[in-house]
This record gives structure tokens, C-alpha cells and sequence, in this order.
């Protein structure tokens, strides 16, 4: 049986390298999915879903992961695949969703939204909200709680997971307990001191960071004006937002802005749980294992806060 550090660790090193300025990319990313062993998923049940797109768009698959011999009302994810904006799909990450229903005893949504660049921006994160909505709105009928809603993302997935977020807030969406930030891509403007230190470095490196942008926004988009729902860094305001648990990996280009991320997060008085693990790169094995595993620790601890929050002790409680 696999635990959920070997899992997520695993799907870390998957995370996908575009070329840069090729259009090619399925080709250049020929990976195994992480499909779950069969008695981990004997203990879920799934269900395809197309739910309403954003308007004038098409409808937006969904998988539906709920735990076996789990009655009654239970949190709920909505869980944003990783993969450069560029490609895969729920499926290729199916153990992380699985694993997630079964841990953490809640309802995961996962999101099949459009790709770049056939489907550029605002194309995937409009269809993500979609999603967002529609969990919302079938609360009752997919049996969950609304108050221990998270948002949760890896990679192109935790910016999709943060725009999200600042979505819900600007449109007054529906209240979201926790993003869960894994490594997230959060900065078009590639100017960090962790971007040039990866240049020509082991996994996905500054050449993809590159090149995931030119796919995602296009060539010819303006990146003087690049939309927050893109680019999260780009947000003014900060404020308003829910709790989050930023995960950031040492020798990943994408450290120092996700770093920095969290700390406007908490200079806007935003609850934030911040690990950086040092040895670990994005998309090749990890130099520091104890490093990431201690990182998939923090971050699997803070999504079973968020679902499942313990209620203070009583008086009573506290004097025995």
C-alpha cells in the first residue's frame, strides 16, 4: 500500500517541462499516470460529471471521489491538477485524489479543465470556477459541508488554486476554508533569484518556467497588464482571502515566488503555514528526502486541519 508521502512525492517528481515557444507538448512529457493500486481505490467511489461551463464555454468534466462506509456530511476539495497549464488530466493524478478521499475522509472534486495553448488564458481557470460553483451550488446533493471547503493544487495547479481564490473573494463566491498551495506557479514575470539559479538545472528549470508562461498566456499577450487570475503575485490586494498552507521546494525555480507569495499573504494578515524544503528540486528527484517528506507532512496535516477542525475543550473538558 502506498502512504500518501510516497504518493505525493512521487506525483512531484512527474510534474511536467515544457519546451519553450513549441507548441508540441504531449510529445515532450511522456509520463505514466499515478492511477491508484486497486485496493486503495476499492475504497472510493467515482463519478463522471459535466457540470456547466463558464458562459458561452463548453461544460467542464469533473471526477467525483467520495470514501466507502463514510455516511453522512463530509468536507470536501476541490482538487486542481498540476501540468505546466499545458496537459494532463484528473486521471493522471488519480492516486493524489484517492489518496486524499480516503485519508482525510472527504469528497474531492477533481477539475478537467481546458489547456493551453489550444485553450490559453482565462480559458482553464474560468472552467476551475465553474467548478467551484457548481460544488456550491450541489452541496446537498453531493452530501457536503461548505464550511470545510478547500481549494488544493500543485504546480500550474496551485496558481489555478489561488486564482481561484481571489475569484471567489472579487465575486463574492462561495467561502473557501483553506488554499492549499503545493509548489505553486504564481509569478509571469520570471524575475526571481530562484528562476536563474535553476537555468540548465535538474526537472522542470527556468527554460520550462519560460516556456509554460509563452504557452499559457500567449506569445502576443500584453505582459505589462498580466491579469491577477493568471499571475496571483500580480494581485494588489491580498486581503479577505482564506487561510493557506504554502509548500515551496528548495532548487525549484518557482521557490522564491511562492515564498513570497506567503509573506504578502501575511502581511495582509492572512493565516499562512510556510515550508520551503531545501534539497528538492520540481520534477526530479530529491536531494534531501528527509527534506520532502517533512514537506508532504506539513501539507497533509494542514488539509486534515482544515477538514476536519477540532473544536475547542469545553470547561469541563479542560479540567479533566
Amino acid at each position: 500500500m502506498f502512504t500518501v508521502l510516497q504518493i505525493l512525492v512521487a506525483a512531484d517528481e512527474l510534474l511536467p517541462i515544457p519546451p519553450r515557444g513549441g507548441h508540441d507538448i504531449d510529445t515532450q512529457n511522456d509520463f505514466l499516470p499515478l492511477v491508484a493500486p486497486p485496493e486503495l481505490k476499492s475504497q472510493v467511489t467515482v463519478e463522471q460529471r459535466f457540470i456547466p461551463g463558464p458562459e458561452g464555454a463548453p461544460d467542464v468534466r469533473v471526477l467525483v471521489y467520495r470514501p466507502r462506509d463514510e455516511p453522512g456530511t463530509l468536507p470536501v476539495i476541490l482538487s486542481i491538477h498540476g501540468g505546466a497549464f499545458c496537459f494532463a488530466h484528473p486521471e493522471t493524478f488519480e492516486l493524489i485524489d484517492v489518496a486524499w478521499a480516503v485519508q482525510h475522509r472527504c469528497v474531492v472534486v477533481a477539475v478537467d479543465y481546458r489547456l493551453a495553448p489550444e485553450h490559453p488564458f482565462p480559458a482553464g481557470v474560468e472552467d476551475c470556477y465553474a467548478a467551484l460553483l457548481w460544488t456550491a451550488a450541489q452541496a446537498s446533493e453531493l452530501d457536503v459541508d461548505l464550511d470545510r471547503l478547500v481549494v488544493a493544487g500543485g504546480s500550474a495547479g496551485g496558481a489555478l488554486s489561488a486564482a481561484v481564490t481571489l475569484m471567489a473573494r472579487d465575486r463574492k463566491g462561495p467561502k473557501i476554508a483553506l488554499q492549499a498551495l503545493l509548489i505553486p506557479v504564481v509569478d509571469d514575470r520570471l524575475q526571481t533569484a530562484s528562476h536563474e539559479q535553476s537555468r540548465g538545472g535538474s526537472g522542470f528549470n527556468a527554460d520550462g518556467n519560460e516556456g509554460m508562461w509563452l504557452h499559457y498566456l500567449g506569445e502576443d499577450y500584453d505582459r505589462s497588464r498580466t491579469s491577477p487570475y493568471a499571475a496571483p503575485a500580480r494581485a494588489e490586494d491580498l486581503s479577505g482571502l482564506p487561510p493557506a498552507v504554502v509548500q515551496t521546494n528548495g532548487l525549484d525555480p518557482l521557490r522564491d515566488e511562492g515564498i513570497l507569495y506567503g509573506l504578502r499573504l501575511m502581511e495582509a494578515g492572512i493565516p499562512v503555514e510556510l515550508y520551503n524544503a531545501p534539497g528538492c528540486y520540481h520534477g526530479a528527484d530529491p536531494i534531501d528526502p528527509r527534506a520532502a517528506a517533512q514537506a508532504i507532512r506539513v501539507f497533509t496535516e494542514a488539509l486534515g486541519a482544515a477538514l476536519h477542525p477540532k473544536v475547542p475543550a469545553g470547561p469541563a473538558e479542560r479540567e479533566d
